[in-house]
Formats: C-alpha cells, structure tokens, sequence
C-alpha cells in the first residue's frame, strides 16, 4: 500500500502550515502562537474535542472512528509531535527563514506539527476506523521534559489512550524511508556539573597556590576512562565535558573552576554505573590535586525503549507506505527524546522518517524536507486505520 491519494493532494496545505510554523519558532513551553494555530485548524477539521493548556501549552485533538472499538481491541491510540524549536541563530536564507533572531526550527518539530495536523484533518473527513485518534501535540521536548508534563497533567488517562506512538525525521536516511528497532533506540541523558575550588594567586608563584585549572584538566582526562575501562565494552556510554569556565585574566591562578557535561547511557545499570564511578574520580582528582570537588549530577530523560510488539506494527504499517526494503533497522542513537517518558507510561514505538541528504539535526542550515510530509502524514493515517481497523 502506497502513500494516501488524498495526503498527495494535502501536502501542499501541509507544507504551508510547516513554513509558517518554521517562520514563528518559539522555546520550550513558550509555544503560544504554535499552539494557537494547532488548536484553531483541530477545531476547523471537525475534531470531536480539542484540549488545551496541558503540560502548560500543550494541545490535544480527539477524534472518534465510525464506531466504537470491539471488546478486547485497542481502543484509543496516541500520535505525538513536539512543536518546540531551538536557540539557533538560522543560517538558510530560505524565503520563509525564521523571523526570530538566535531561534529556529533546526530539528523539524515543524514538519512533525505539520504532518500529524495533516492526519488529523484525513482522519476526521475519513473516519475509517473504530475506536479513537488521540493526536497530541506537545511542548517543551528541547530540554524541557514536556512530555512528562503532559503525562503529570493527565494526558493518558484523561484520554484513556491505550497505546502511543511517536515520529521523528532524520538526516542521512534516505527520504521515502523509515528507520526503527526494537528496545533501546534513543539514551537517557544526564547533566554532570563539576565546582572544583582550589587556592588562587599569582601565577608566577605556583607554589604557593593550589590550582583548579590544572585539577579540572586532570579531572577531563581522568572521566574518559570510565568509558573505557569501566563500562562493558558491548555496552554504550557517552560522556563529554562541553564547558569549562576559569579564571579571567593570564596571570592570575583562579580560586575556582567550572565544568559541565552530557551523560548518555542506553541501561539503567550503566547509568548507574556511570553515575558512581563520575563521583568516585572526582573524589580521585580532589585527593591528589589538594582541590575541592563538588559534583551535582542530574537525572535527565530516560532512555527511549520501544516497545517489540508495537514495533512489529509501526514496522509492517512502515513497509505498506514504504516498501519493504526501505524500512531500516536502526542502531540505538545516543541522543535523547523525551518521548521516552510516554512510552514508559504505555506501550508504543519511535520511528524515524527520512529526510534525506540534509544538513544534520540542530545545525543552523538545518531544513526539514517537505517531500517527507506524504510519506509521515500516511504513516500515521495507515497506523490508525490499521491499529483500529472498523
């Protein structure tokens, strides 16, 4: 089964309501404009209810089959997109580049927003199903757990959605190709931060200091072993120190450093691990540099676990759009999604759909590629009438 007719003569609509979304980025849970324009064209297409306002901005629309599910079917499904972009100063010159400086859609929440109001508008013309659509459009998934903020407002049972699904494009996969797998396909990520004091003083009497500098580039090199010689080498584990701030002048031993990271871990066991081990070199370097480590170690979003069954079924719904040989099984990525948190609440898969030879995620010439919207947009249309087959 190949792409939906009628999404073919949607796309144009759809890929308007993307270049919009993309000239008007907003942050976080700041999304009001998106979520307006969201809200508006749900209640233009006939939703049987539009909810607002969870998780602070996010939008629901539901929408009711031509019947109710059969006893023992799967009644009510989930389809999110995250409407968030981020603080990127855009680099691609494009007619409808963002008008915002230092903000842009550099990860395609636009043509997710896009793509499921495109399903959403099918699906209440058609419905073609039994049971009901929950489309869920949410805030916030750049660092901001929105997610897990709609999920506390009640999103699951307030909906009663049984079964939840997510979508995200990428880069490098060929456009009109999926890319999924079974369990772990996106890590957990944490923050370390490092405070490491010392004793300042001139820099031509090293002697009578005790550097920080020296102990936080000690403290550097010292973590990366970790990886290397204390995880499973067939386990995952990422860390990176990404800043370090000290001192502000070159003749000066500053009193104090600090550093900050990412952690990224595909098993609980090993973030545990990881967790532990950060804290026991720390203590290490402080030891042996005469310095004072303080570690704050924050728990970020989980891991991104899909779940076998509902893989099998995004899998097979893929290939019908698709084809067969162009669904992919993907590596485990070590980026974060905080998608993960609807997945731990129900049973689900994370898909990604192609957005060919692109520049990557979260770079300033990034674009999201609109002939992608046929093949995600019918995604989710096949996914429901498949999933709640009348």
């Amino acid at each position: 089964m190949p792409i939906v007719n009628r999404v073919a003569d949607l796309q144009s609509d759809i890929a308007d309501w993307r270049r919009d979304i993309h000239e008007h980025p907003e942050l976080l849970y700041d999304v009001r404009r998106t979520a307006a324009l969201v809200a508006d064209r749900l209640r233009e297409f006939g939703c049987d209810e539009v909810a607002t306002g969870l998780g602070r901005t996010g939008v629901v629309g539901v929408i009711k089959g031509r019947k109710p599910a059969a006893d023992g079917a799967v009644g009510v499904i989930g389809l999110r997109a995250d409407m968030d972009a981020l603080p990127i100063h855009e680099e691609t010159n494009l007619p409808y580049a963002s008008k915002t400086p230092g903000k842009m859609h550099a990860c395609g929440h636009d043509g997710h927003t896009a793509m499921l109001l495109g399903a959403a508008r099918y699906l209440a013309e058609t419905r073609n199903f039994a049971g009901e659509a929950v489309v869920i459009f949410q805030p916030a998934e750049e660092g901001g757990a929105g997610a897990a903020a709609m999920i506390k407002d009640g999103l699951m049972d307030r909906f009663r959605i049984d079964q939840v699904y997510g979508m995200h494009n990428l880069p490098g996969v060929p456009l009109g190709s999926f890319a999924i797998r079974p369990g772990p396909i996106m890590a957990a990520t944490d923050a370390v931060d490092f405070r490491i004091e010392g004793h300042g003083g001139h820099a031509a009497r090293p002697h009578l200091c005790i550097d920080p500098v020296l102990a936080g580039s000690q403290l550097v090199v010292a973590l990366q072993s970790i990886v290397s010689r204390n995880v499973d080498p067939l386990e995952s584990a990422v860390i990176s120190v990404c800043e370090f701030h000290g001192g502000n002048t070159r003749n000066v031993i500053p009193q104090t450093v600090e550093l900050g990271g990412t952690v990224r871990t595909l098993k609980a066991d090993v973030r545990d691990q990881m967790e532990k081990r950060i804290r026991e070199v720390a203590a290490g370097v402080a030891l042996t540099t005469g310095t004072r480590i303080e570690v704050r170690f924050g728990r970020g979003y989980p891991v991104t676990v899909n779940h076998v069954r509902q893989t099998e079924t995004a899998m097979r719904i893929a290939s019908e759009i698709a084809g067969e040989g162009n669904v992919h099984d993907t590596p485990p990525m070590m980026g974060a999604e905080d998608f993960a948190y609807m997945l731990e609440a129900r049973p689900g898969a994370f898909i990604f759909v192609g957005n060919g030879d692109s520049a990557g995620l979260h770079h300033p010439a990034y674009n999201f590629n609109d002939d992608a919207i046929v093949y995600g947009t019918s995604y989710w249309i096949r996914l429901v009438e498949n999933m709640l087959a009348a």
